[in-house]
């Protein structure tokens, strides 16, 4: 059979980009070595150890509640790490859709300073669909101005899945900030993101006036590209914009005076 004039140039043409876009996709895939400097410390060497020196930069992270009532505590510890993650001379995006704002309210600005985290170098959008979240999240991390970027997604955040995952991994590669994605549930299908965290609140020790003291998360390391899993509980102390550990002690109860009566109501209950 006679090949149609420039059918092979085609071909190859067809095949280097295939070449091509396998090569990017094994390299979304691929988990980055970690430069000196490039890791977002905890302050506690265990949990940096795991992470291969830190929060890796340049890479995608996603934050989830334990529950619909943690939303808070998953909210204040992206911020929390907004706050470490802040650089001279670079800002920071928070995105999110207009239905994440009427489920869980827009971020306060007194608030913000509370968690140590400079409300005038944090930018806000809003945009009307998640796609258009993801859609902004992704040219905003291909920026080298910015530090780190954040995009907030609802129950529509199924279409952050594993392909559009793989995008703002590279985009974040390519600009060198920071990509967290909070989700107000965590998510079944599989992502590209570098770690996956689910957070709940916890009782904070009191300061020494008998008021509150720093704010507490129960955090558990669903995934985690550089090492093993683990579960922690961390205070944020905002004044230094640092973790600190915060194993509570919590005594146990005393046990009750009655059981004994209760043993034996129990017992003449039982048939027999």
């Amino acid at each position: 059979m006679m090949a149609l004039p420039g059918t092979s140039s085609q071909g190859a043409d067809l095949g280097a980009t295939l070449r091509s876009l396998r090569g990017m996709v094994a390299g979304a895939d691929a988990t980055p070595a970690l430069s000196e400097g490039n890791g977002l410390g905890f302050g506690l060497p265990a949990l940096d150890r795991m992470l291969g020196g830190g929060l890796a930069r340049a890479a995608l992270h996603e934050i989830a509640p334990a529950a619909v009532n943690h939303l808070g505590a998953a909210a204040g510890f992206t911020l929390a790490l907004a706050a470490r993650a802040e650089e001279p001379g670079k800002e920071m995006l928070w995105i999110q859709s207009d239905f994440a704002a009427i489920e869980a309210g827009d971020p306060y600005g007194p608030g913000l300073a509370c968690l140590g985290l400079a409300a005038e170098r944090l930018v806000f959008l809003r945009v009307p669909r998640a796609i258009d979240a993801l859609w902004a999240m992704e040219e905003a991390l291909r920026c080298r101005a910015m530090a780190a970027v954040f995009a907030e997604l609802t129950e529509d955040g199924a279409v952050a899945d594993l392909t559009a995952t793989r995008r703002l991994t590279l985009a974040a590669r390519e600009g060198g900030g920071l990509g967290l994605l909070l989700r107000h549930r965590t998510p079944p299908q599989p992502s590209a993101a570098m770690t996956r965290w689910e957070v709940s609140s916890v009782p904070g020790a009191g300061d020494r006036f008998g008021g509150l003291g720093r704010t507490a998360f129960a955090l558990s390391l669903l995934k985690n590209r550089r090492g093993p899993l683990g579960r922690w509980t961390l205070a944020w102390d905002h004044h230094e914009r640092a973790f600190v550990s915060a194993a509570l002690s919590l005594g146990v109860a005393a046990p009750a005076r009655d059981r004994s009566y209760r043993t034996l109501v129990a017992r003449r209950a039982l048939p027999g």
